[in-house]
């Protein structure tokens, strides 16, 4: 079935999982990146060198894709610092399912790495 433009537009293609957080009392809720999201996060990651590369890089991925119960999302910009404050071990939980979620783990990686290049 080829899909029309207003079939691909109206996709809801950003599934949601909820991450139980013992050390916050409860549940965080992320969702799939956006192209945006993703395209952003990889440019700043292009942009700085060095240590900076990696400046509260948990904390800004986690920011971007944890949302409230309607998907709107819970952090702007302007938290990410403060969230780069909270437990390592709970903020790497809920960074991990996002990396999970959005195919940013090293196997997911290799793994696309292998499929194409036998597509080639």
């Amino acid at each position: 079935m080829t899909l029309s433009r207003e079939e691909i537009l109206r996709a809801a293609d950003l599934p949601t999982e909820d991450v139980d957080v013992p050390e916050w009392g409860g549940s965080v809720r992320v969702r799939a990146l956006t192209a945006a999201d993703r395209d952003r996060i990889e440019g700043e990651q292009a942009d700085a060198s060095g240590p900076a590369r990696f400046h509260n890089f948990r904390a800004r991925l986690v920011a971007r894709a944890a949302v409230d119960g309607a998907g709107r999302p819970l952090f702007g910009e302007d938290d990410v610092h403060a969230l780069a404050q909270k437990s390592a071990v709970a903020l790497d939980r809920v960074f991990t399912a996002v990396l999970r979620m959005n195919g940013l783990t090293a196997s997911a990686q290799e793994g696309v790495e292998k499929n194409s290049n036998g597509a080639r």
